[in-house]
């Protein structure tokens, strides 16, 4: 019997953020459906690896081999992918595209931001390693297999070394989480990363007005996106009274899988 491919999700409340996992299951039935007629599964991480005072939610998904490997699941490749992503169920098998290399899709996104976070994080942790913004990549659709534990192993003993500082650095100048020390841990760990096309990871789509907002976009009230990529992300989104990101994730899941009057 061969293994199976695994979609992995972090689905995990915050106290400092409470409610925003709202939405997230559009995102997990997405997938599910995406994943049912290919006899791959989804695996959800709805249980803490460690407090939220320690580890916020977003690290956890480097936890994802490991947490496999510990449940004895048996595994070929897993997308580690973000809970505020929806998928079309047309999307074709990327895991096919994969070479077995660590793959992801370039950040397109606020540059201003990323270049702060690379050199905070630089300054910060790693002085003896290059990162330019245009090999960096968005954590939110990694694919992985069985080769990368060890990776993860060493971004886990990196964190253990660090963690007062990276709690620290995210407190005191907001340049993320998991993302920027994942680009540069890839590097520092020489991890050969396969960039994969931004179809599979359509960020920020607010900047690339692919969102209508009332009185303020020109153009129509349509899904735009729908025609731009696979995989939809929906982060980057200004936090509207009504058209926020579960107002767009509800929206863009029932006109993908029914329930629709769009």
């Amino acid at each position: 019997m061969s293994k199976k491919n695994i979609i992995f999700i972090v689905n995990l409340g915050e106290k400092s953020r409470a409610g925003r996992n709202n939405p997230y299951s559009y995102s997990i039935n997405s997938w599910e459906n995406w994943a049912k007629p290919k006899g791959y599964e989804v695996f959800v991480l709805t249980d803490r690896v460690y407090e939220e005072e320690y580890m916020n939610a977003n690290w956890h998904k480097t936890y994802a081999l490991t947490l496999l490997e510990n449940s004895n699941i048996e595994y070929n490749q897993v997308l580690i992918v973000d809970a505020d992503t929806i998928v079309h169920p047309n999307c074709p098998d990327f895991f096919k595209e994969s070479d077995g290399k660590f793959c992801a899709i370039m950040n397109n996104g606020c540059y201003e931001w990323v270049n702060r976070s690379i050199k905070v994080y630089g300054d910060k942790l790693f002085n003896d390693v290059e990162l330019k913004n245009w090999q960096y990549f968005n954590s939110g659709f990694i694919v992985v297999n069985k080769s990368h534990l060890e990776f993860f192993e060493k971004v886990h003993k990196f964190y253990e070394e660090n963690s007062d500082s990276f709690r620290s650095i995210q407190q005191e100048f907001k340049v993320g989480n998991d993302q920027t020390p994942l680009n540069y841990l890839t590097k520092l760990y020489n991890v050969d990363v396969k960039l994969f096309p931004n179809c599979y990871n359509l960020q920020e789509m607010h900047r690339k007005n692919l969102l209508h907002f009332p009185n303020h976009s020109w153009f129509e009230d349509e899904l735009h996106f729908l025609d731009s990529a696979w995989v939809y992300h929906f982060n980057g989104i200004p936090n509207h009274p009504e058209r926020n990101v579960h107002y767009w994730m509800e929206r863009t899941y029932k006109h993908l899988y029914g329930e629709s009057n769009d």
